[in-house]
């Protein structure tokens, strides 16, 4: 294995879903400002997903919407959707 090439700063970060309000606390070197307690009392990086395993279509068997700054009005809009067609 070469040696130097893994990043030292790892600690525990709690990653949140919040299409579905799921939350873990894993190891991780990724940058955070926010911050939350924990179960365990104790306060950790926090990092906000808009999808996991809890709430992605493959693990749970069913389509969820997650519209998180408005991209399917944006798309509805450009290819001018609308929503009762005429034949």
């Amino acid at each position: 294995m070469k040696k130097d090439i893994h990043p030292e700063n790892y600690r525990y970060v709690v990653f949140q879903d919040v299409s579905c309000d799921y939350s873990f606390l894993t190891r991780s070197t990724i940058e955070t400002k926010d911050t939350i307690k924990w179960e365990d009392g104790k306060e950790y990086p926090l990092y906000k997903l808009d999808i996991s395993n809890k709430s992605h279509p493959y693990f749970t068997g069913k389509q969820n919407l997650v519209d998180t700054s408005g991209r399917v009005e944006k798309y509805m809009k450009k290819y001018n959707f609308q929503s009762d067609k005429k034949s």
